[in-house]
């Protein structure tokens, strides 16, 4: 049986006030997306509020857990999500470049 990766991951902004979840196959691609192709575009979340910057994600082998997962934290109140964040980067550094 093939191993899959599906990634949930919450992106924020450089002063660390607006939040963002999503769910993706490729964590690194999807990084690079919302640096490049989201940039400044207001069309979309990250590019409206200029969520780019990685601070927590959770890896799946199969995409219904993650897609669950996904819609689970987007339901939670900030303050949940804060939390969260804080198990495993208690600091909110940037974890792009750990990619």
């Amino acid at each position: 049986m093939k191993n899959h990766n599906y990634f949930i991951y919450i992106t924020t902004n450089p002063g660390r006030t607006v939040l963002y979840v999503g769910v993706t196959r490729d964590l690194y691609a999807r990084m690079q997306q919302h640096a490049e192709d989201n940039l400044n575009d207001k069309k979309t979340f990250a590019g409206k509020f200029f969520c780019y910057n990685l601070i927590y994600w959770e890896r799946f082998q199969y995409i219904k857990d993650a897609i669950a997962r996904e819609k689970e934290i987007k339901g939670w109140r900030r303050e949940k999500k804060v939390d969260l964040i804080a198990t495993l980067n208690p600091t909110w550094d940037f974890l792009n470049d750990t990619l």
